[in-house]
Protein backbone atom coordinates (compact mmCIF):
# COMPACT_ATOMS: atom_id res chain seq x y z
CA UNK A 1 0.00 0.00 0.00
CA UNK A 2 1.57 3.16 -1.16
CA UNK A 3 -0.70 4.84 1.74
CA UNK A 4 -1.29 4.95 5.38
CA UNK A 5 -5.00 4.28 4.58
CA UNK A 6 -7.46 2.54 1.41
CA UNK A 7 -10.71 3.15 1.62
CA UNK A 8 -12.60 0.74 -0.32
CA UNK A 9 -16.26 2.88 -1.32
CA UNK A 10 -18.32 4.15 -4.33
CA UNK A 11 -19.71 7.52 -4.82
CA UNK A 12 -23.25 6.47 -4.75
CA UNK A 13 -22.56 4.75 -1.35
CA UNK A 14 -24.76 5.83 1.70
CA UNK A 15 -21.92 5.38 4.01
CA UNK A 16 -18.77 6.15 2.12
CA UNK A 17 -19.48 10.12 1.75
CA UNK A 18 -19.66 9.95 5.49
CA UNK A 19 -16.34 8.67 6.23
CA UNK A 20 -14.67 10.32 2.72
CA UNK A 21 -15.30 13.33 4.33
CA UNK A 22 -14.09 12.62 7.96
CA UNK A 23 -10.45 11.55 6.14
CA UNK A 24 -10.41 14.56 4.83
CA UNK A 25 -10.82 16.64 7.54
CA UNK A 26 -8.46 14.85 9.73
CA UNK A 27 -5.92 15.24 6.77
CA UNK A 28 -4.77 11.86 6.69
CA UNK A 29 -2.57 9.69 4.69
CA UNK A 30 -5.19 7.78 2.32
CA UNK A 31 -6.45 7.22 -0.56
CA UNK A 32 -9.70 5.48 -2.15
CA UNK A 33 -10.23 3.13 -4.21
CA UNK A 34 -13.44 2.04 -6.16
CA UNK A 35 -15.53 -1.02 -4.83
CA UNK A 36 -15.76 -2.62 -8.44
CA UNK A 37 -17.06 -6.55 -8.70
CA UNK A 38 -13.46 -7.58 -8.54
CA UNK A 39 -12.69 -5.92 -5.56
CA UNK A 40 -15.77 -7.00 -3.37
CA UNK A 41 -14.81 -10.72 -4.53
CA UNK A 42 -11.31 -10.62 -3.81
CA UNK A 43 -11.27 -8.49 -0.61
CA UNK A 44 -14.30 -7.70 0.83
CA UNK A 45 -15.95 -10.71 0.93
CA UNK A 46 -13.35 -12.78 1.85
CA UNK A 47 -11.97 -10.33 4.96
CA UNK A 48 -15.29 -8.83 5.82
CA UNK A 49 -17.43 -11.55 5.51
CA UNK A 50 -20.42 -9.86 3.21
CA UNK A 51 -20.49 -7.56 0.19
CA UNK A 52 -20.21 -4.07 2.30
CA UNK A 53 -18.82 -1.14 2.07
CA UNK A 54 -17.15 1.36 2.73
CA UNK A 55 -14.16 -0.46 4.11
CA UNK A 56 -10.67 0.29 5.70
CA UNK A 57 -7.42 -0.99 4.87
CA UNK A 58 -4.66 -0.24 6.76
CA UNK A 59 -1.04 -0.46 5.80
CA UNK A 60 -0.24 -3.39 8.67
CA UNK A 61 -3.13 -5.11 7.16
CA UNK A 62 -6.11 -4.24 9.73
CA UNK A 63 -9.34 -4.41 8.38
CA UNK A 64 -12.50 -2.19 9.70
CA UNK A 65 -16.07 -1.97 8.22
CA UNK A 66 -18.83 0.41 9.40
CA UNK A 67 -18.33 3.74 9.42
CA UNK A 68 -19.14 4.84 12.97
CA UNK A 69 -15.95 1.88 13.70
CA UNK A 70 -13.65 3.34 10.70
CA UNK A 71 -14.23 6.72 12.51
CA UNK A 72 -13.87 5.47 16.14
CA UNK A 73 -10.64 3.32 15.23
CA UNK A 74 -8.87 6.24 13.59
CA UNK A 75 -9.76 8.82 16.31
CA UNK A 76 -7.60 6.94 18.53
CA UNK A 77 -5.26 7.48 16.13
CA UNK A 78 -5.18 10.64 15.05
CA UNK A 79 -7.08 12.86 17.92
CA UNK A 80 -6.31 16.00 16.74
CA UNK A 81 -9.07 18.17 16.73
CA UNK A 82 -12.03 15.05 17.66
CA UNK A 83 -14.70 14.70 15.69
CA UNK A 84 -16.57 14.18 18.94
CA UNK A 85 -17.44 17.21 21.53
CA UNK A 86 -16.39 16.96 25.30
CA UNK A 87 -19.41 18.97 26.45
CA UNK A 88 -22.56 16.70 27.80
CA UNK A 89 -24.84 18.19 25.75
CA UNK A 90 -22.87 18.64 22.71
CA UNK A 91 -21.57 15.62 22.60
CA UNK A 92 -25.03 13.93 23.48
CA UNK A 93 -26.54 15.80 20.29
CA UNK A 94 -23.60 15.03 18.29
CA UNK A 95 -24.33 11.28 18.69
CA UNK A 96 -28.52 11.50 18.47
CA UNK A 97 -27.55 13.34 14.85
CA UNK A 98 -25.40 10.32 13.94
CA UNK A 99 -27.95 8.25 14.68
CA UNK A 100 -30.87 9.87 12.61
CA UNK A 101 -28.46 10.39 9.95
CA UNK A 102 -27.51 6.78 9.83
CA UNK A 103 -30.52 5.05 10.66
CA UNK A 104 -33.61 7.23 9.77
CA UNK A 105 -32.93 9.63 6.43
CA UNK A 106 -32.48 6.02 4.44
CA UNK A 107 -36.31 6.61 4.26
CA UNK A 108 -35.89 9.86 2.33
CA UNK A 109 -32.90 9.17 0.72
CA UNK A 110 -33.92 5.48 -0.99
CA UNK A 111 -37.46 6.69 -1.85
CA UNK A 112 -35.69 9.64 -3.70
CA UNK A 113 -33.25 7.59 -5.84
CA UNK A 114 -36.01 4.92 -6.48
CA UNK A 115 -38.88 6.03 -6.28
CA UNK A 116 -37.68 8.66 -8.99
CA UNK A 117 -36.01 6.67 -11.54
CA UNK A 118 -37.35 8.02 -14.72
CA UNK A 119 -35.98 10.97 -13.72
CA UNK A 120 -32.50 9.83 -13.43
CA UNK A 121 -32.17 6.49 -14.69
CA UNK A 122 -28.50 6.82 -16.83
CA UNK A 123 -27.21 8.24 -13.92
CA UNK A 124 -27.89 5.62 -10.90
CA UNK A 125 -28.14 2.77 -12.71
CA UNK A 126 -24.80 4.08 -15.23
CA UNK A 127 -23.64 4.44 -11.66
CA UNK A 128 -24.38 0.76 -10.29
CA UNK A 129 -23.35 -0.46 -13.68
CA UNK A 130 -20.26 1.81 -13.94
CA UNK A 131 -18.95 -1.08 -10.40
CA UNK A 132 -18.93 -3.88 -13.01
CA UNK A 133 -17.85 -2.73 -16.49
CA UNK A 134 -16.38 0.55 -16.05
CA UNK A 135 -14.95 0.29 -19.95
CA UNK A 136 -19.04 -0.65 -20.92
CA UNK A 137 -21.58 1.59 -23.10
CA UNK A 138 -24.19 3.83 -21.13
CA UNK A 139 -26.48 0.96 -22.54
CA UNK A 140 -24.44 -1.62 -21.22
CA UNK A 141 -23.93 -0.07 -17.86
CA UNK A 142 -27.68 0.52 -17.27
CA UNK A 143 -28.53 -2.84 -17.86
CA UNK A 144 -25.66 -4.26 -15.51
CA UNK A 145 -26.62 -1.80 -13.10
CA UNK A 146 -30.59 -2.73 -13.34
CA UNK A 147 -29.23 -6.08 -12.22
CA UNK A 148 -26.77 -5.33 -9.74
CA UNK A 149 -29.25 -2.48 -7.57
CA UNK A 150 -32.05 -4.92 -7.48
CA UNK A 151 -31.31 -6.19 -3.77
CA UNK A 152 -31.67 -2.10 -2.63
CA UNK A 153 -34.39 -1.22 -4.96
CA UNK A 154 -36.38 -4.36 -3.12
CA UNK A 155 -35.61 -2.70 0.17
CA UNK A 156 -37.98 0.15 -0.55
CA UNK A 157 -41.15 -1.04 0.47
CA UNK A 158 -39.83 -2.88 3.65
CA UNK A 159 -38.14 0.61 4.59
CA UNK A 160 -42.56 1.45 4.82
CA UNK A 161 -41.97 3.35 1.98
CA UNK A 162 -46.10 3.10 0.12
CA UNK A 163 -47.96 5.38 -1.66
CA UNK A 164 -49.73 5.75 1.83
CA UNK A 165 -46.47 7.01 2.99
CA UNK A 166 -44.77 9.13 0.08
CA UNK A 167 -46.56 11.95 0.81
CA UNK A 168 -45.87 12.26 4.51
CA UNK A 169 -41.78 11.09 3.97
CA UNK A 170 -41.85 14.09 1.15
CA UNK A 171 -43.11 16.49 3.43
CA UNK A 172 -41.12 15.37 6.74
CA UNK A 173 -38.11 15.61 4.07
CA UNK A 174 -39.29 19.18 2.85
CA UNK A 175 -39.55 20.31 6.71
CA UNK A 176 -36.07 18.59 7.43
CA UNK A 177 -34.47 20.74 4.99
CA UNK A 178 -36.05 24.03 5.92
CA UNK A 179 -35.22 23.01 9.21
CA UNK A 180 -31.25 23.19 7.78
CA UNK A 181 -31.39 25.70 5.12
CA UNK A 182 -32.20 27.95 8.54
CA UNK A 183 -29.00 26.32 10.72
CA UNK A 184 -26.52 26.64 8.08
CA UNK A 185 -27.60 30.48 7.21
CA UNK A 186 -26.14 30.76 10.71
CA UNK A 187 -23.34 27.82 10.96
CA UNK A 188 -20.79 26.22 8.90
CA UNK A 189 -21.09 22.73 10.58
CA UNK A 190 -23.88 21.76 13.73
CA UNK A 191 -21.78 22.48 16.50
CA UNK A 192 -19.98 25.68 15.15
CA UNK A 193 -17.01 26.07 12.65
CA UNK A 194 -16.27 22.32 13.35
CA UNK A 195 -17.69 19.62 11.93
CA UNK A 196 -19.30 16.94 14.82
CA UNK A 197 -19.89 12.83 14.33
CA UNK A 198 -23.69 14.35 13.95
CA UNK A 199 -22.01 16.10 10.43
CA UNK A 200 -20.71 13.36 9.22
CA UNK A 201 -23.85 11.32 10.30
CA UNK A 202 -26.21 13.62 8.31
CA UNK A 203 -24.06 13.96 5.71
CA UNK A 204 -23.88 10.50 4.62
CA UNK A 205 -27.73 10.64 3.13
CA UNK A 206 -27.51 13.94 2.17
CA UNK A 207 -24.74 14.00 -0.45
CA UNK A 208 -24.80 10.64 -2.03
CA UNK A 209 -28.87 10.23 -2.49
CA UNK A 210 -30.31 13.97 -1.90
CA UNK A 211 -27.43 15.95 -2.80
CA UNK A 212 -25.76 13.88 -5.62
CA UNK A 213 -28.88 12.37 -7.76
CA UNK A 214 -30.10 14.34 -9.95
CA UNK A 215 -33.92 14.60 -8.76
CA UNK A 216 -33.60 15.15 -5.16
CA UNK A 217 -30.24 17.31 -5.97
CA UNK A 218 -32.43 20.08 -8.00
CA UNK A 219 -34.98 19.64 -5.31
CA UNK A 220 -32.26 20.06 -2.53
CA UNK A 221 -30.66 23.44 -4.57
CA UNK A 222 -34.11 25.46 -4.84
CA UNK A 223 -35.69 24.68 -1.47
CA UNK A 224 -32.33 24.49 0.95
CA UNK A 225 -29.62 25.88 -0.97
CA UNK A 226 -27.64 26.73 2.76
CA UNK A 227 -27.96 22.74 3.26
CA UNK A 228 -26.02 22.24 -0.55
CA UNK A 229 -23.20 24.77 0.58
CA UNK A 230 -22.41 23.20 4.12
CA UNK A 231 -22.39 19.35 1.81
CA UNK A 232 -19.74 21.39 -0.43
CA UNK A 233 -17.93 22.37 2.91
CA UNK A 234 -18.07 18.95 3.78
CA UNK A 235 -16.70 17.33 0.77
CA UNK A 236 -13.86 19.59 0.82
CA UNK A 237 -13.16 20.85 3.97
CA UNK A 238 -10.30 23.08 5.72
CA UNK A 239 -8.51 20.10 7.49
CA UNK A 240 -8.01 20.48 11.29
CA UNK A 241 -9.87 23.40 11.81
CA UNK A 242 -12.47 24.93 13.28
CA UNK A 243 -14.13 24.99 16.70
CA UNK A 244 -17.32 23.73 18.64
CA UNK A 245 -19.36 26.99 20.47
CA UNK A 246 -18.45 27.77 23.66
CA UNK A 247 -20.39 26.89 26.76
CA UNK A 248 -21.79 23.63 25.75
CA UNK A 249 -24.08 25.99 23.50
CA UNK A 250 -26.99 23.87 21.14
CA UNK A 251 -28.10 26.66 18.67
CA UNK A 252 -31.89 27.52 18.52
CA UNK A 253 -32.17 26.28 15.04
CA UNK A 254 -31.29 22.90 16.33
CA UNK A 255 -34.23 22.10 18.79
CA UNK A 256 -36.39 21.79 15.93
CA UNK A 257 -34.67 19.01 14.49
CA UNK A 258 -34.07 17.28 17.38
CA UNK A 259 -38.00 17.51 18.16
CA UNK A 260 -38.37 16.06 14.59
CA UNK A 261 -35.80 13.04 15.30
CA UNK A 262 -38.13 12.50 18.94
CA UNK A 263 -40.99 12.91 17.53
CA UNK A 264 -40.18 10.31 14.17
CA UNK A 265 -37.41 8.28 14.99
CA UNK A 266 -37.09 7.68 18.93
CA UNK A 267 -40.58 5.62 18.98
CA UNK A 268 -39.63 3.11 16.00
CA UNK A 269 -36.34 2.60 18.15
CA UNK A 270 -37.65 2.35 21.61
CA UNK A 271 -40.16 -0.60 19.80
CA UNK A 272 -36.60 -2.10 17.85
CA UNK A 273 -35.99 -2.23 21.57
CA UNK A 274 -38.30 -3.96 22.70
CA UNK A 275 -38.30 -6.43 19.78
CA UNK A 276 -34.13 -6.83 20.08
CA UNK A 277 -34.77 -7.58 24.21
CA UNK A 278 -37.62 -9.88 23.44
CA UNK A 279 -35.76 -12.15 20.91
CA UNK A 280 -32.32 -12.56 22.89
CA UNK A 281 -34.22 -13.81 25.41
CA UNK A 282 -35.57 -16.22 23.46
CA UNK A 283 -32.37 -16.84 21.63
CA UNK A 284 -29.23 -15.99 23.83
CA UNK A 285 -26.53 -17.81 22.27
CA UNK A 286 -27.16 -16.67 18.76
CA UNK A 287 -26.28 -13.34 16.74
CA UNK A 288 -29.60 -11.20 16.18
CA UNK A 289 -31.17 -10.86 12.89
CA UNK A 290 -30.73 -7.51 10.80
CA UNK A 291 -34.17 -7.86 10.53
CA UNK A 292 -36.71 -8.95 12.57
CA UNK A 293 -39.93 -9.00 11.01
CA UNK A 294 -41.79 -6.35 10.93
CA UNK A 295 -43.55 -3.12 12.79
CA UNK A 296 -45.58 -0.38 12.84
CA UNK A 297 -44.23 3.38 12.20
CA UNK A 298 -45.86 6.58 12.15
CA UNK A 299 -44.69 9.54 10.28
CA UNK A 300 -46.96 12.82 9.23
CA UNK A 301 -49.62 11.72 11.26
CA UNK A 302 -49.87 8.17 8.78
CA UNK A 303 -49.05 4.76 10.04
CA UNK A 304 -47.65 1.84 8.00
CA UNK A 305 -45.14 -1.14 8.87
CA UNK A 306 -41.86 -1.29 8.16
CA UNK A 307 -38.81 -3.92 8.90
CA UNK A 308 -37.67 -3.74 12.73
CA UNK A 309 -34.16 -3.07 11.74
CA UNK A 310 -31.98 -4.51 15.27
CA UNK A 311 -29.53 -2.81 14.21
CA UNK A 312 -30.79 0.73 14.73
CA UNK A 313 -30.79 -0.21 18.36
CA UNK A 314 -26.55 0.09 18.50
CA UNK A 315 -26.61 3.29 17.14
CA UNK A 316 -28.85 4.39 19.38
CA UNK A 317 -27.00 2.77 22.40
CA UNK A 318 -23.97 4.96 21.49
CA UNK A 319 -25.86 8.20 22.82
CA UNK A 320 -27.79 6.46 25.52
CA UNK A 321 -24.72 4.82 27.38
CA UNK A 322 -23.32 8.63 26.98
CA UNK A 323 -26.16 10.03 28.54
CA UNK A 324 -26.08 7.62 31.36
CA UNK A 325 -22.20 7.39 31.66
CA UNK A 326 -23.18 11.35 33.08
CA UNK A 327 -23.13 12.01 36.47
CA UNK A 328 -26.56 12.72 38.20
CA UNK A 329 -25.90 16.57 38.64
CA UNK A 330 -24.89 16.72 34.77
CA UNK A 331 -28.11 14.74 33.68
CA UNK A 332 -29.74 17.14 36.28
CA UNK A 333 -28.11 20.07 34.73
CA UNK A 334 -29.16 19.52 31.22
CA UNK A 335 -32.91 17.97 31.76
CA UNK A 336 -34.62 21.03 31.11
CA UNK A 337 -32.62 20.71 27.42
CA UNK A 338 -33.70 17.14 27.08
CA UNK A 339 -37.45 17.87 28.10
CA UNK A 340 -37.73 20.28 25.42
CA UNK A 341 -35.76 18.71 22.69
CA UNK A 342 -38.59 15.40 23.07
CA UNK A 343 -35.45 13.38 23.90
CA UNK A 344 -35.65 12.69 27.18
CA UNK A 345 -38.04 9.86 27.38
CA UNK A 346 -36.10 7.61 25.40
CA UNK A 347 -33.11 8.38 27.00
CA UNK A 348 -34.58 7.41 30.04
CA UNK A 349 -36.29 4.41 28.90
CA UNK A 350 -34.45 1.49 30.66
CA UNK A 351 -32.16 -0.98 27.97
CA UNK A 352 -31.92 -4.20 29.75
CA UNK A 353 -30.07 -6.29 27.14
CA UNK A 354 -27.40 -4.01 25.10
CA UNK A 355 -25.70 -4.98 22.21
CA UNK A 356 -22.41 -4.85 20.58
CA UNK A 357 -21.24 -5.50 16.75
CA UNK A 358 -18.57 -8.87 16.33
CA UNK A 359 -17.66 -9.09 12.76
CA UNK A 360 -20.37 -7.25 11.22
CA UNK A 361 -23.29 -8.99 13.45
CA UNK A 362 -25.18 -8.23 16.67
CA UNK A 363 -24.84 -10.05 19.73
CA UNK A 364 -25.84 -9.85 23.57
CA UNK A 365 -23.59 -8.22 25.68
CA UNK A 366 -22.55 -10.97 28.24
CA UNK A 367 -23.66 -9.97 31.68
CA UNK A 368 -20.49 -9.23 33.47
Amino acid sequence: MSSEYTIYGADLSYYTGKVRSYMRYKNLDWEEKVANLDVYGNFIIPRVGAPIIPVLHTSDDEVVQDTTDIIDYLETRHPKCSVYPTTAKQKLVALMLECYGDEWLVIPAMHYRWNYLDHQKDFVLGGFGQLGAPDGSLEEKVALGEKMSAPFRGVVKKLGVTEATIPAIENSYHELLAILNEHFSKYAYLLGSRPSIGDFGLLGPLYAHLGRDPYPKKEMLERAPEVYAWIERMNDPQPLSGEFLDNDEIPETLIPLLQKMSAEQLPDILNVIQRNQQWMSENPEANIPRQLGMHDFTIGGVTESRMINSYSQWMFQRAYNFYHSLAQNQQSEIEDFLSQSGCLTALQTPIEKQVQRQLGQLELIPSS
